[in-house]
């Protein structure tokens, strides 16, 4: 098991505390959103520097659900492979209702991805394995500083963002080009700014429970509706390495918070759910509320908000930390483009884009809350409806809401994009579309594209340009299922986060060069 618990970067006074340095980039949170943000920008040649208020990864293991977008973007970050040695992969849900299956699912039907379905680790974990990858690339050079024990408490913008920060040896200032805030759902940044929060909490308290047993549950999803063991109006089952298992129970609304979370009350709800002489160690819990909020602006001036900073909902549908690191690899190449010489709006499209991500995510988790903890006589009359009918009825399965499961945004209609001119091409690969994985070669293709701007040329020749060409003269049956679809070839234009910026039956160096321009924030 990984150590969480040691301080990975102590306090040290450093001789920036004598001066006001400047620094092209300070990320604030030392999260996995603002790890992974660092980290990205690092492995890009920008110098990056990451404040922490405290000297380590935080406690409990709240995020614990990680997606295949999640793993592909740490695998090209250089920790996919440790991260999903190290957690639990699974692809199945069952859906319950009482003590019946209603039905079960499959959340990675077709092969050819290098990375799997999901992977459940704790989130403390992960950012260990973010740190130690950090501590690699900057034994390589990479212009990474992170600095534990910093508190930022004063902020100040006009052409550049100036911090006061807080240390054990007193206050110092800095300046940066641009600052991003990874400080949570709580952000003392986007409280110094006087920004907005906005959005709904859901009358409902779930009691997360982490539990150490040698339990025979399989590796998959449980979710149980108005559960046969009554420990709450509903449940859910995870299991997580080192034969811990995470659980849920809803718990409603009109509770007291501090008998609920009392050690006997709490094994009293597991007992009833393992059955009697189950033995089990209490790892960590928590009660929380659904919350569905965001920023109204990702950004402000220079600085940008990511993660829980400027969005947050409902746990289940695991779209928090997924988001949050999708977030921060829509910026990190911006702000490397942007201090490179790109247009300076180019950050206008991180927010557009994440924006319109964050409202897809809280449209879902919010539907699934309103399912799982109808509001009216009536709704709950259809959701009963529903779960009656699901045990046997396909159709009403669609109905059935135990949380959508995060998948990553398709940026529809966004300034990036350029055209989509491939006659029968797949939708699932338009412009602004996240590429998903395929098999290449004895390796897959997600790995050869790489993490800069790239032309995918799918049976056919590529313009001679500046950018790198990846050459598939034969695609086999997946590569040509997600790319092709009814086109005999095709010419991709991929982004550095690679998502979909343009795709031909064929083009010219001319018309490569309009739409990489518009994909740097340039216009058509």
């Amino acid at each position: 098991m990984l150590d969480t618990t040691a301080q990975l970067y102590p306090y040290t006074r450093v001789a920036d505390q004598d001066r006001v340095a400047h620094h092209p980039v300070i990320v604030v949170g030392g999260g996995p959103v603002g790890l992974a943000t660092a980290l990205d920008l690092g492995l890009r040649d920008v110098p990056v520097m990451l404040l922490d208020e405290v000297e380590g990864v935080g406690e409990g293991s709240r995020a614990i659900c990680f997606a295949q977008r999640t793993l592909e973007i740490f695998d090209r970050l250089g920790l996919g492979e440790a991260v999903c040695a190290r957690g639990v992969k699974w692809k199945v849900g069952k859906v319950f209702h009482d003590d019946r299956l209603l039905y079960q699912f499959d959340l990675q039907p077709e092969g050819g991805h290098k990375a799997p379905a999901f992977v459940n680790i704790g989130q403390p974990e992960v950012e260990a394995l973010l740190v130690a990858r950090i501590r690699v690339a900057q034994a390589r050079g990479a212009p990474i500083e992170i600095r534990g024990g910093n508190r930022v408490t004063g902020l100040a913008q006009d052409e550049r963002v100036e911090l006061v920060i807080e240390t054990p040896d007193g206050p110092y200032s800095a300046r940066c080009d641009w600052l991003v805030a990874a400080d949570g759902a709580r952000s003392p940044l986007r409280r110094m700014l006087g920004l907005g929060f906005e959005g709904r909490v859901f009358e409902d308290n779930f009691l997360i429970a982490d539990v150490r047993m040698a339990g025979d549950f399989p590796t998959e999803r449980w979710f149980w509706f108005e559960p046969h063991f009554r420990s709450g109006a509903s449940a859910l089952l995870h299991r997580q390495p080192d034969d811990i298992w995470r659980i849920d129970f809803q718990l409603g609304w009109d509770i007291d918070r501090e008998a609920e979370l009392s050690e006997p009350r709490i094994r009293a709800r597991i007992d009833a759910m393992l059955g009697d002489g189950a033995e089990y160690e209490l790892v960590w819990t928590s009660i929380y509320t659904f919350q569905c909020r965001r920023m109204e602006r990702f950004r402000a001036g220079r600085v940008v908000f990511a993660g829980d900073s400027a969005h947050q909902v409902s746990p289940f549908g695991a779209r928090g930390a997924n988001s949050g690191i999708q977030d921060a690899e829509n910026l990190a190449w911006k702000l490397a483009a942007v201090l490179d010489g790109a247009p300076d709006g180019l950050i206008d499209s991180y927010a557009a884009e994440r924006e319109a991500a964050a409202d897809e995510n809280i449209l879902h988790s919010t539907r699934a809350t309103d399912f799982i903890t109808p509001k009216t006589p009536g709704s709950r009359l259809l959701r009963d409806a529903a779960l009656h009918l699901a045990a046997k009825h396909p159709f009403a399965r669609a109905m059935v809401n135990s949380g959508r499961l995060s998948t990553p945004a398709t940026y529809d209609g966004s300034a990036l994009n350029g055209p989509d001119a491939l006659p029968g091409g797949p939708a699932r690969t338009r412009p602004g579309a996240p590429c998903p994985d395929a098999p290449l070669g004895n390796g897959t293709l997600l790995a050869r594209l790489g993490g800069g701007f790239a032309l995918l040329a799918l049976a056919c020749d590529a313009p001679d340009t500046d950018l790198p060409v990846l050459h598939v003269a034969d695609p086999g049956p997946e590569l040509a299922a997600r790319y092709l679809g009814g086109a005999p070839r095709a010419l991709y234009l991929v982004r550095p986060d690679q998502h979909v910026a343009a795709r031909w039956a064929g083009a010219d160096a001319a018309q490569v060069a309009r739409a990489l321009r518009t994909a740097t924030g340039g216009g058509q």
